[in-house]
């Protein structure tokens, strides 16, 4: 179906057109009973944007409802463009992670460049000036002929646009599986700093107020690119590619500082990103959160095409765009600051008091839709599901040798040093970074403060697979851990939540297990969810993803001369804090060195994460190094943590359980032997699971009577990625 051709502009809507749109027949009917009528091709188009998966989330709103929101740090919860979780001082941190699957995976330097692009004016949006970034990024097997085109595309996407914009990325994460194959999946996320008393909405308010247009120009790019997130792949996914935006990073930090000056003239009454469906969901959105009507003139849209339709231009995803309501008061104010950036700025329409969405295109109506029914009344679906059977059968494990199994692990691109990843991103610039990504969160200063945020990034998705509950718990908990391993106090999280076809019982009863878990995890563990992103039908020929509900997460550090930043030096203690129970279902040496995924996901005791992450944080001033235990268990986290300190490492530990299994609730620390006594003494008295089990130093790696140079180990550990992928 052709949309650029303006004799195609109306052309009869058949159920082909409607399938095309991403609609139902029942949906369409659904329509017709709304409007008493059949509508125009521009309204189905508008219909069609704002009731997909990606705009209306309408097969997890109930779901979602279901997580907690709220708590004393809470400013803004889920609702918003992104989150604000107050940080003392009258400062705040503006938050949110969201997906760029699908334009990744058919354009993956545009698609993971303008995911940025979108995370990033979600953030100064709300007034916040952008202080970090993060991505979670998940590729096909390394022998998939798409991965390593994907992966270089998708990198350098991502630190084109970050790199040019200005922002520091100082976390991830890169996984490698099968289950991606035909489905990547690029989750990014950005913070921000703002005060607390010049936080802006999106909520339109007051009748008659103009509505601008503010940014780049309009194309053509993108016309159907949320709708096209929310559909299947299939062979025809080539056909796709126009689907995709494309990005300018040095145009996004133009309106960013023109945004936030003009937020400073107080000509803003609400503001809101032009991101997924364009100028239909930003004006829809205003208009919804502010219970008034929107009307549109097209004819004063900026474009930089000829000859663009309405159709077009309410349905694109042109990238580095704004959608403002304005103080009339402060016209000429603010049109000045636009042009001084050389930006657009353009009176595109007003707020009307009637329930209408109403879009005029050289004086004809080409829309005129009620509002509510497109955004807060769209359809929303309790869908059918049914329980993940828990994979309790775990077969025999034969013993092995553990510096041989260690090597499996660093071999494998998903346990191998990222740095050819991150070293492609600029982690320094603005600089405020302590401690950039390689190991544990990323923390970053707040600027003009003695205070620091943490920042991390987790989930395991074969944990999830084989036990959505357990899977949805181990996310947070694992983000949390990486923060209190760095000395700061978590706060709230937002999630990505990646499923396949959720019109499937099984898939819908993985996102509905994993949010039953992420729930529970937040609950206990005092870090409401305050915003996030749901991406569905990541399939690709009937072959779903693994469920992957990525959790960004933030901790506060008062003192940033109090974060756990150390290394272990010579002599150090080894201090294992937690209980090991040697789980190795579903572990990484299971996948890497045997091939299988077999056995439960480990269980997380939440109470026993609680008690022990807090024993670190009332204890940090005696900790040198901290390193969390998760993939890999203790074997893979002593080696991270002696390599990046370029010693090695002594452990009285050589079974294959108490090495490699992934218990939950655990944490390596290294400290001096008088440290190590007084830790161990005050566990004992916190009835905190602790023991030392061995020593840094030397210039090997050795558990129990095993041993290996642990310089021929870096050597493997550093460069297996790199010729993984290249």
């Amino acid at each position: 179906m052709c949309i650029r051709d303006r004799r195609l502009e109306d052309p009869v809507i058949t159920s082909d057109v409607i399938e095309a749109h991403g609609l139902s027949l029942e949906e369409y009917n659904q329509i017709l009973k709304l409007l008493d009528r059949s509508p125009s091709f521009t309204e189905l188009g508008i219909f069609s944007a704002m009731w997909n998966e990606h705009c209306s989330y309408k097969s997890s709103k109930k779901w979602l409802r279901t997580l907690p929101v709220s708590g004393p740090q809470v400013i803004c919860g889920p609702g918003e463009n992104a989150g604000i979780v107050d940080i003392g001082d009258g400062q705040a941190v503006v938050f949110k992670m969201e997906s760029h699957n699908h334009p990744s995976y058919i354009e993956p330097y545009q698609g993971a460049a303008t995911g940025m692009g979108g995370i990033l004016r979600d953030v100064f949006t709300m007034g916040a000036r952008p202080i970090a970034a993060m991505n979670s990024l998940s590729f096909g097997q390394i022998l998939h002929p798409k991965t390593k085109a994907l992966v270089a595309g998708v990198v350098s996407g991502i630190g084109g646009y970050g790199n040019c914009f200005g922002v520091p990325t100082i976390g991830g994460e890169v996984r490698f599986d099968s289950a991606y194959d035909g489905n990547c999946l690029v989750n990014a996320f950005a913070a921000g700093l703002v005060d607390t008393n010049k936080i802006f909405y999106s909520a339109a308010s007051g009748v008659g107020m103009p509505v601008v247009y503010l940014g780049a120009k309009t194309g053509r790019d993108g016309v159907g690119g949320a709708t096209m997130a929310s559909a299947e792949f299939d062979e025809a996914i080539e056909e796709k590619r126009p689907t995709v935006q494309v990005g300018d990073p040095f145009t996004e930090k133009r309106l960013m500082e023109a945004t936030l000056e003009l937020m400073s003239t107080g000509a803003v009454i609400s503001i809101q990103d032009m991101g997924a469906a364009g100028l239909t969901c930003s004006a829809v959105e205003m208009g919804d959160k502010g219970n008034l009507g929107i009307q549109l003139d097209l004819e004063q849209v900026p474009t930089r095409e000829p000859n663009m339709t309405a159709y077009e231009m309410m349905l694109s995803e042109s990238q580095e765009r704004m959608l403002m309501v304005l103080d009339p008061g402060k016209e000429t104010e603010a049109k000045a600051v636009f042009e001084k950036w050389d930006l657009d700025f353009a009176i595109i329409g007003k707020t009307i008091s009637r329930d209408r969405f109403v879009v005029f295109y050289n004086g004809k109506l080409k829309a005129d839709l009620p509002l509510k029914a497109l955004s807060g009344a769209a359809p929303e679906y309790d869908r059918p599901w049914i329980e993940t059977v828990k994979r309790n059968l775990l077969g025999d494990i034969p013993n092995i040798d553990p510096i041989e199994g260690l090597k499996k692990l660093i071999e494998s691109p998903n346990y191998a040093s990222k740095q050819w990843v991150y070293e492609q991103y600029d982690s320094q610039v603005m600089a405020d970074t302590i401690k950039p990504s390689g190991l544990g969160a990323g923390i970053v200063r707040v600027h003009g403060t003695n205070k620091a945020l943490a920042f991390t990034s987790d989930v395991t998705p074969r944990y999830v697979f084989a036990n959505p509950f357990e899977g949805g718990k181990q996310a947070v908990a694992e983000a949390y851990r990486n923060l209190t391993s760095v000395g700061a106090v978590p706060l709230a999280i937002t999630d990505n939540l990646n499923f396949g076809n959720p019109e499937k019982p099984e898939i819908m009863g993985q996102l509905v297990g994993s949010i039953k878990g992420i729930s529970e995890a937040v609950q206990k563990l005092n870090m409401p969810v305050v915003s996030g992103n749901v991406s569905l039908y990541n399939e690709t020929d009937g072959i779903s993803i693994l469920p992957t509900p990525t959790v960004g997460a933030i901790g506060l550090i008062s003192k940033s001369t109090n974060a756990i930043t150390g290394l272990p030096c010579e002599g150090h203690s080894a201090l294992l804090i937690g209980k090991t129970f040697g789980h190795l279902g579903q572990s990484a040496l299971l996948k890497e060195f045997f091939n299988r995924q077999d056995g439960d996901a480990p269980h997380v005791d939440l109470n026993a994460e609680k008690m022990n992450g807090d024993f670190i944080l009332e204890n940090k001033d005696l900790i040198i190094s901290c390193n969390d235990l998760s993939d890999g268990g203790l074997a893979l986290a002593a080696f991270k943590l002696c390599e990046s300190a370029d010693i090695g490492v002594s452990l009285n530990v050589e079974g294959i359980p108490e090495l490699f299994g992934e218990d939950q609730a655990r944490y390596l620390i290294s400290c001096n032997f008088d440290q190590a006594e007084t830790l161990l003494s005050k566990a004992a008295e916190a009835n905190v699971p602790a023991k030392c089990i061995g020593t840094f130093g030397g210039t090997n790696v050795c558990f129990g009577n095993y041993s290996v140079d642990m310089y021929s180990m870096s050597n493997i550990y550093r460069s297996s990625f790199q010729s993984s992928v290249t």
